[in-house]
């Protein structure tokens, strides 16, 4: 079994520093989180993709704070040792005082390193309450899945110059606030460059090219047993492997080497 050296905020920030790509898996109960901690995976998020890849939804916005809680809670048993980020669902931080409360009984119950909320601008004070408070916080922008009413769907985010801006904007803004990571998700690669050489925190990328500072992806996908098609930003990894664990370790390297993702999963 790989002998696991603990992962921290300061630890991840300096693989950055040092030029070393990051790599984190979803993980929804105990016997995957394992695995992926074996495989070396320096993150693990238990994503509110849970609602699609496990309860079977349409979309994330119905996962409560309770179910989120079950789920990490069980990553947390398997892999008691790993940095574990974990989504706060929809509804559950509409102002910096419920996101405390909420993001306080996420840590406090399932044992988790890190809570995760989406949005630019208009989480900052949230994101600054949280970090002031002693919470660590990863940031998400680009594609919102909790917004995807909102959006009309799943689509590529700062094609445009004036969102691209924005977005650029909205990133510097999430670090000055406190924010400890920034996932983009569905942006294009020239604007999430531009945006990793820009922050000092790590910047974890999800259909954003491979000069993130790290990469993303939902675990199902790269097994191919999601269903429905998969993402234009995933592969299936288990492909050519023997087993769960080598297609996990093939991710790995394929990130660290810069072998994925290659243009053909980017935007």
């Amino acid at each position: 079994m790989t002998t696991m050296t603990k992962k921290t905020i300061v630890s991840l920030t300096k693989k950055k520093a040092a030029g070393e790509k990051l790599t984190c898996l979803t993980a929804y109960d105990a016997s995957f989180a394992a695995l992926v901690n074996e495989a070396g995976i320096d993150i693990i998020l238990v994503g509110d993709s849970l609602g699609m890849v496990v309860q079977g939804k349409e979309t994330t916005i119905p996962v409560s704070i309770e179910e989120m809680i079950y789920h990490a809670s069980a990553v947390k048993r398997g892999a008691p040792d790993a940095f574990i980020v974990i989504d706060m669902p929809f509804m559950s931080y509409n102002s910096p005082e419920e996101a405390l409360t909420n993001a306080g009984d996420m840590m406090k119950q399932a044992g988790i390193n890190m809570v995760k909320l989406e949005g630019g601008k208009v989480q900052l004070n949230t994101i600054e309450t949280l970090s002031r408070r002693g919470i660590p916080v990863s940031a998400h922008l680009g594609l919102l899945p909790q917004s995807v009413h909102k959006t009309s769907g799943y689509r590529v985010q700062g094609k445009q110059d004036d969102e691209a801006e924005c977005l650029f904007e909205e990133a510097k803004a999430i670090e000055q606030a406190g924010a400890d990571m920034l996932v983009l998700e569905c942006v294009p690669a020239a604007l999430a460059k531009r945006i990793s050489e820009a922050l000092e925190i790590p910047v974890i990328g999800i259909g954003a090219g491979v000069d993130c500072d790290g990469q993303v992806l939902v675990i199902y996908d790269i097994l191919a047993i999601s269903k429905g098609k998969r993402p234009k930003f995933s592969k299936d990894f288990l492909q050519g492997q023997d087993s769960i664990l080598n297609a996990l370790k093939a991710y790995v390297s394929a990130v660290k080497t810069k072998e994925f993702p290659t243009l053909e999963h980017s935007f």
